[in-house]
C-alpha cells in the first residue's frame, strides 16, 4: 500500500508538500496540486482520515442518532441533513437507537471515539448529564434537555391547535386526538395541550388516547385505533399525532365502513410525502422538515467556529388542507 512519502517521492515534492495539498492549507501552485492528485491516482494512495482528524483536529464527521430509520419523518429528515452537511464538505454517521437507552449510550461512545465534529440527537432516551459530558458541539430536536444545549422544534403549540380548530369549524362533535406517550416530556406534547385547549374553548367532547412508551412502533396504532372505533362507534374527527398513525386510521375507517371525510374527518402531523400517496389524501400539519435539517447542520457549525447562536430555535407550521377534512 502507498504512503504518503511514496506520493512525495514520485512527485518530486515534500512530504510537507503532500499534507498542504490533502488538508487544503497554504498556497499551493495549481500545477504542483495536480501533480499530487495525479501521483495519489497513479499510485492508488488513500490517505489516512484518523490521522488526517488528528492533524487538523476536525474530522469532517457529524453524527446522527434517531428512534428510528424506518420511521418517515426520520428517513426524511436524516437525508435532509446528510444532503445539507455534504454540501458543506461533511459527511454524515447515522445511528439508529430504537429509544433503547443503552443503545444509545454505545453510539454516543461510538461518535466519541470517532471524534465526531457534532451530534444531532433527534432520540432522547438518556439523562441531561451524558449529554453535557461530550465536550463537543450537540443539537437536539424536539426536546430542551438543557438551557446549555441548542434544540429545533416546529411550533408545535401552533399546529395542534391549527387541526384542533379545523376539525370543530368542520362540524365535527366528537374528536378523538391520538398522541405519543405524554410521559416522554417531549416538546411535540405541546400539540396535545393546544387540542385540549381548543376543545375546551370550543365545548366540544373529546377523547385523547396515548401510545405505549415506544411511540414509533407502528404494531400498536392498529390495535389502538381499532379500540377506539369500538369503545366511541360515534366519532366524527381524529387528529393523529403523526401523518403514520394518521394513515393507520384511514385503514380503520374503511375497514368500519366509514366515509371520509363524510362520516369521520381525519388529520395527521408532519406532512411527510406519504400524506399525498393515501386515498383520500391526508390533510396535516406540515413540519418544514427540510429547514429542521438544515438548522441541525448550521448550529453544529457556529458551535464549531465559535459564533454566536439561538438556543431555542421553533420553526412555524403550515395546515395543508386535502381530502380528508
Amino acid at each position: 500500500m502507498a504512503t504518503i512519502h511514496d506520493v512525495a517521492k514520485i512527485a518530486n515534492v515534500s512530504v510537507t508538500t503532500v499534507s498542504r495539498v490533502l488538508n487544503n492549507r497554504g498556497y499551493i501552485s495549481e500545477a504542483t496540486r495536480t501533480k499530487v492528485y495525479q501521483t495519489m491516482e497513479q499510485l492508488n494512495y488513500q490517505p489516512n482520515e484518523i490521522a488526517r482528524s488528528l492533524l487538523r483536529k476536525q474530522s469532517n464527521v457529524i453524527g446522527l442518532i434517531i428512534p428510528s430509520v424506518a420511521h418517515p419523518f426520520f428517513s426524511e429528515l436524516a437525508n435532509h441533513i446528510e444532503n445539507y452537511a455534504y454540501e458543506l464538505g461533511f459527511k454524515m454517521l447515522l445511528c439508529n437507537s430504537q429509544l433503547d437507552p443503552q443503545k444509545e449510550k454505545d453510539y454516543i461512545e461510538m461518535l466519541k471515539r470517532n471524534r465526531v465534529d457534532g451530534i444531532i440527537m433527534g432520540s432522547h432516551t438518556l439523562q441531561v448529564d451524558e449529554y453535557k459530558h461530550l465536550n463537543s458541539p450537540i443539537v437536539t430536536i424536539d426536546r430542551q434537555i438543557s438551557s446549555e444545549i441548542p434544540y429545533i422544534s416546529s411550533d408545535n403549540y401552533a399546529g395542534g391547535s391549527l387541526a384542533a380548530q379545523l376539525l370543530v369549524s368542520e362540524g365535527c362533535k366528537k374528536i378523538a386526538h391520538i398522541c405519543g406517550n405524554l410521559e416522554l416530556h417531549l416538546l411535540a406534547n405541546q400539540r396535545t395541550e393546544a387540542f385540549q385547549a381548543v376543545m375546551k374553548e370550543k365545548r366540544v367532547e373529546h377523547v385523547i388516547i396515548q401510545t405505549d412508551m415506544n411511540v414509533f412502533d407502528q404494531l400498536q396504532y392498529e390495535q389502538i385505533i381499532h379500540q377506539l372505533f369500538q369503545d366511541h362507534p360515534d366519532l366524527d374527527g381524529i387528529f393523529a399525532t403523526s401523518d403514520i398513525i394518521a394513515a393507520f386510521a384511514v385503514k380503520e375507517c374503511v375497514i368500519a365502513g366509514k366515509r371520509i371525510p363524510e362520516d369521520v374527518k381525519i388529520i395527521g402531523y408532519d406532512d411527510i410525502s406519504a400524506a399525498r400517496w393515501l386515498t383520500p389524501e391526508l390533510t396535516t400539519v406540515k413540519q418544514p422538515i427540510a429547514e429542521i435539517g438544515k438548522m441541525a447542520i448550521d448550529l453544529i457549525m457556529k458551535q464549531m467556529n465559535e459564533e454566536a447562536f439561538e438556543f431555542e430555535n421553533i420553526l412555524p407550521v403550515e395546515l395543508i388542507k386535502r381530502a380528508s377534512t
